[in-house]
């Protein structure tokens, strides 16, 4: 009997054990795919929380074909650029209508009265020379009509010269244009302030393969450019310039605009280009050893593509964030409120902050978000 029973209670010692056992197996697994299932949820609310923000940032707009007639230099040719701005337009009529009239004619008569004395004094046919020394309608006619032709060109000359200086107006877009060794970088400190940077594109045999190079589509040799900066057509431009080592000079020709990039310093011209189109320009100040590889590419588009590019760079439209309002002093049936809500939250749900792409200091300017496809 009691080896019976001694054996009874060992094997029931047995049973429980046993199951004991299994239960703490079964039990594991659960805990781990809950533990997996928690897990998950934030990555996938992190997830479903992204996917909106990348739907609803657009493409960039197509590159637009450049025009071998417009805003680039043609073969050949000895004319001034056809302008696109009004300020060019100006500059372009003066050229034309007075300033090379006037110069044709000077260049004329002075060469008229060289042979005429030539001729007219040579020694076989005026032995003895004049001893005449003043001649007092002479005189007076040499006098005044220089006066005349300098009123004639200081007038549009002066009227000029303010109209490219004057102040932008208070709707105009402002670009800032930073000088490198040698390269170009842009912030649109109205659009959110996104930063692009433009270096010039090499030619296919002067590339790694698989590494982008120029195509027709960019732009003609040594004028093309990685990254375009885009502007409205019809609307004042108020591009600000700055320098990171050296004095550069940001040049357009088609839109009659140069303004000098000194280190440490802003300089500011305001300039609206009326046509579409892809406008080429250099830098146009000795600034090292690459100073003729530092293109300028300006795109002239709509309204509409330009605020799809703006979107597509990273920024925002409709001018700089509105400053937030003067906090008001809170009542006392909503302080507790407040107090609740001010609570922080937990070290896990914290999120990083985002990096600062960006920098208006004339001496800190790294490449920016813009670049990113």
């Amino acid at each position: 009997m009691r080896k019976t029973g001694l054996k009874s209670l060992l094997l029931a010692a047995g049973l429980a054990l046993a199951s004991t056992s299994g239960n703490a197996q079964e039990a594991a697994p659960a805990d781990t795919a809950a533990s997996a299932a928690t897990a998950a949820a934030p990555d996938a609310a992190a997830a479903n929380a992204t996917a909106p923000a990348a739907a609803a940032t657009p493409a960039a707009p197509a590159l637009v074909q450049p025009d071998p007639e417009w805003g680039q230099p043609i073969p050949k040719g000895i004319a001034l650029p056809e302008q696109v701005s009004p300020n060019g337009k100006t500059a372009l009529w003066f050229h034309d209508a007075i300033l090379m009239p006037i110069i044709v004619v000077i260049s004329l008569f002075v060469l008229a009265l060289l042979v005429w004395v030539v001729v007219r004094y040579r020694r076989s046919a005026h032995p003895v020379p004049s001893k005449t020394t003043h001649n007092t309608f002479i005189e007076v006619v040499w006098t005044v009509i220089p006066v005349l032709i300098l009123v004639i060109i200081a007038v549009p000359s002066i009227g000029l010269l303010s109209a490219q200086y004057k102040p932008a107006p208070a709707d105009a877009l402002t670009i800032k244009a930073i000088g490198n060794q040698w390269y170009w970088t842009y912030q649109y400190p109205d659009n959110g302030e996104f930063e692009i940077t433009a270096n010039m594109l090499k030619e296919k045999d002067e590339v790694q393969p698989g590494t982008r190079f120029r195509t027709d589509l960019d732009g003609p040799r040594l004028l093309a450019v990685d990254n375009r900066i885009v502007v409205p057509v019809g609307r004042p431009i108020r591009l600000i310039t700055t320098s990171n080592d050296v004095i550069h000079s940001w040049a357009l020709p088609a839109a009659w605009v140069k303004m000098d990039a000194v280190p440490g310093r802003l300089n500011e011209v305001t300039f609206q280009i009326d046509r579409p189109g892809v406008y080429f320009g250099q830098c146009s100040e000795l600034c090292g050893a690459r100073h003729a590889y530092m293109p300028i590419a300006v795109e002239a588009v709509s309204d509409a593509q330009f605020n799809q590019w703006v979107l597509s760079k990273g920024g925002t439209l409709g001018g700089p964030e509105p400053s937030a309002p003067a906090p008001t002093e809170p009542d006392a049936a909503n302080t507790l409120n407040a107090s609740a809500e001010a609570t922080p939250a937990p070290a896990d749900n914290v999120a990083a902050p985002a990096a600062n792409t960006t920098s208006q200091a004339a001496t800190a300017n790294p490449a920016g978000a813009g670049n990113v496809e």
